[in-house]
């Protein structure tokens, strides 16, 4: 209710704009920490990979909750508690339409794409995985979409399979038809690598699984901030995403499963709001999205993902235009820089590009860059395995968002001749 009042009484003048221009320095205006300097430098964030920054409407969202509005949900009669629920309520509706869910009761609010995912594989997979089943996932997960599998596999006896990469960062996907069998009881694949940037098929993915009898988990953590998501169209069976990287807030994250898998499944944890009935001789549970949402949520983070959500969706197509424009720009950039080798050349990406600079270690790079006040990422990825994979240890990765611009990229591209040539 507020946050409706809140996105009515504010100039979101990026959100109004035509959706087929895209005018970044427009957009930029929103985001108040990118007019900070890092030291004398002005701040390139080119971390965005590992979570977004945040619009002034989301962050005018939670004080507006917390100074005016707090109060727990779905247990009060009194005005404060009504319109805590009511916005809680109307933000699931926001996800609902952000993944063109067909009902907005199929999106559970978790902590994180990891939650999410420990959800599934705990309540799911303990429910339905058998000794000998498999599940088959991808060299390129993030470890959030590898340990929990491992962990549930364990319990039940469930065997791993894995689609390894081609060097240029692609699924191998003769590999991937043929590991699929009538034991396949869950694919689970990230849409888009953290690490490389690569679009994985993941509409050839479902349906090849589909018709093998499994169920598919897609990992949007890196997708639902760059293009739009259609869980309806792509018939993912669940689809998972942290708030952090779309220009949310943190502790938040959305598990979209289809109602009917989700009603099958046994509650995941327990306590107040999930329950129906309690009683010492047995406990009866809600239905779903209450039945995996046990205890007092992260209310301010729920309301101000939802405004997110709206924040970003306005801005496209011409957002993803834009970050494909960075991608193509940066690409040519940083290829000449003698000696630097980007890793992960997949036809289709998003806006991140890993790379090596010569023999200078990534964290050396990193540092130097945080200098300059550009910020990237470097290590692992949370991607060890992906690194074996590929023979190295790690990379310098610099992920764009919508609000980058082409003169950052000049600035990492500058910045990275001064470090080639110190070593």
């Amino acid at each position: 209710m507020f946050a409706l009042n809140l996105v009515g009484n504010m100039s979101v003048t990026s959100a109004t704009m035509d959706k087929v221009t895209f005018d970044v320095k427009r957009v930029r205006a929103d985001f108040p920490i990118l007019s900070r300097k890092i030291g004398k430098n002005p701040l390139t964030y080119l971390d965005n990979g590992a979570s977004s920054q945040k619009p002034s409407i989301v962050i005018e969202t939670i004080a507006s909750y917390y100074r005016d509005h707090h109060a727990n949900i779905h247990r009060g009669v009194h005005r404060l508690s009504e319109e805590a629920t009511t916005a809680y309520e109307k933000s699931r509706e926001q996800v609902a339409r952000f993944l063109n869910a067909k009902e907005a009761r199929e999106c559970v609010f978790t902590r994180n794409t990891t939650e999410s995912i420990n959800l599934v594989a705990s309540s799911w997979g303990a429910a339905n995985l058998r000794e000998g089943d498999e599940i088959v996932l991808s060299e390129m997960e993030h470890h959030a979409n590898i340990v929990p599998w491992q962990l549930i596999a364990e319990r039940t006896g469930a065997v791993i399979r894995v689609v390894p990469v081609t060097p240029e960062g692609t699924l191998r996907m003769d590999v991937f038809h043929a590991l699929l069998s009538p034991k396949t009881r869950l694919v689970a694949i990230t849409h888009v690598s953290n690490s490389l940037g690569t679009i994985n098929p993941v509409r050839e993915i479902i349906d090849a699984a589909h018709k093998a009898g499994a169920l598919v988990l897609l990992d949007g953590a890196q997708s639902s901030a760059h293009f739009p998501i259609d869980v309806q169209a792509l018939d993912a069976d669940f689809f998972v995403f942290s708030s952090h990287k779309v220009c949310g807030p943190t502790g938040m994250g959305i598990l979209y499963g289809k109602a009917d898998i989700l009603n099958a499944m046994p509650p995941y944890q327990s306590g107040g709001d999930m329950i129906r009935v309690v009683d010492f001789a047995g406990t009866t549970f809600r239905e779903i999205p209450e039945r995996f949402e046990a205890g007092t949520p992260h209310i301010a983070g729920a309301i101000a993902l939802g405004v997110a959500l709206d924040y970003v969706k306005a801005l496209q197509p011409g957002a993803h235009a834009h970050e494909q424009e960075l991608l193509r720009y940066a690409t040519e950039r940083l290829s000449a820089i003698p000696g630097l080798r980007i890793i992960g050349t997949a036809p289709e990406k998003v806006s991140v590009i890993s790379f090596l600079l010569g023999s200078v270690h990534p964290l050396d790079v990193g540092t130097m860059l945080d200098a300059d006040g550009i910020a990237v990422r470097t290590g692992h990825h949370c991607t060890m395995p992906l690194m074996k994979a590929l023979g190295i240890t790690g990379t310098v990765r610099a992920s764009f968002a919508f609000y980058n611009t082409l003169e950052e990229v000049n600035r990492l591209a500058a910045s990275l001749e001064q470090i080639r040539k110190m070593f």
